[in-house]
């Protein structure tokens, strides 16, 4: 079911495959006589120097994938010098993820209680993180439909086909059983339920489905740090964004998890890159798998990109 978790998307998972299919359109054409012996790389972006124009986004429950999880992606993206988001669903606490990788920025949601949300921000500053990434493309959990079927959302506790699913997987089994049993470190001071299932049911309802640009406002002004904004899928959204105070914005559909219809992200950064003239920095996120991917964000406006299932998959 976890397995369902991060490959799935929303109802017919169209926008899955169109962020694919949008990159398999794009033509790189190679120019020669110049000299590429020397190679640089290197990228800021959102304040931090990263070695690739690469960050690892933000995936919920990653640490319910491999028992290193969360922990194991930072210690790569300090290794390899790129940026990383840790979810407000991480499995592993944020505080332990920065420890391992100092250039970690926190994912956040905007809750109904906005004590919960400050005393997150509170955490993310403690533990030396200096930017937080803030998601607006969850008002509403849509429809996915491999979730339905494997009972994902619905049960707060895995049910005798769940587990016979989990114990087909032995080696897994034994990871998590080294690690004790297993929660969203990331939100236990928040939630009364045990356990995984249920912790996610009850967190999630929390997610405030008012949020605004008053609200980004907001942030703006109990974060000093550097404040991302991630879902952003308009240039009209991009420069509220950037108008609000933001310092950069991830162009993103959620991998194709939230909104079926979405059009892919390449095909928008386009319009929203002219939006933002260069003022802020922009990553483009969603269907990324290859180099030339990579590139084809760069020539289209991005200062880099992030990934999400390639990592969770590795």
């Amino acid at each position: 079911m976890f397995a369902d978790y991060i490959d799935g998307g929303a109802h017919a998972e169209r926008a899955v495959r169109r962020n694919r299919r949008a990159f398999d359109r794009i033509a790189i054409t190679p120019r020669g006589l110049i000299d590429v012996s020397r190679v640089d790389l290197t990228t800021r972006c959102f304040g931090q120097d990263w070695r690739l124009p690469v960050m690892l986004a933000p995936v919920g429950f990653a640490g319910m994938f491999h028992a290193e999880g969360e922990q194991g992606a930072a210690r790569a993206a300090a290794e390899c010098g790129i940026g990383l988001g840790v979810s407000t669903f991480s499995i592993a606490p944020m505080e332990r993820v920065a420890a391992i990788a100092p250039q970690a920025m926190a994912q956040i949601y905007v809750f109904r209680d906005r004590g919960l949300t400050r005393d997150m921000l509170a955490r993310a500053a403690a533990c030396g993180m200096d930017g937080i990434i803030v998601t607006i493309d969850t008002a509403i959990t849509p429809v996915r439909e491999r979730d339905v079927r494997n009972g994902f959302r619905d049960l707060a506790r895995p049910s005798i086909a769940q587990m016979a699913g989990l114990a087909r997987h032995p080696r897994w089994l034994a990871g998590m059983a080294r690690r004790g049993a297993p929660g969203i470190g990331n939100l236990a001071p928040y939630t009364t339920e045990r356990g995984v299932m249920a912790q996610a049911r009850q967190m999630a309802a929390q997610i405030d489905p008012t949020l605004s640009r008053d609200d980004l406002a907001w942030l703006r002004g109990v974060w000093t740090g550097r404040l991302i904004v991630k879902g952003v899928m308009h240039p009209d959204d991009a420069r509220s964004a950037r108008d609000a105070g933001a310092d950069g914005i991830v162009v993103s559909n959620h991998g194709g998890r939230q909104l079926d219809a979405s059009p892919a992200t390449i095909e928008v950064l386009p319009a929203i890159a002219d939006a933002l003239e260069g003022r802020i920095d922009i990553v483009l996120d969603s269907g990324v798998r290859r180099g030339a991917d990579v590139v084809a964000a760069l020539a289209l406006g991005a200062t880099a990109v992030s990934i999400g299932r390639p990592w969770a998959w590795a």
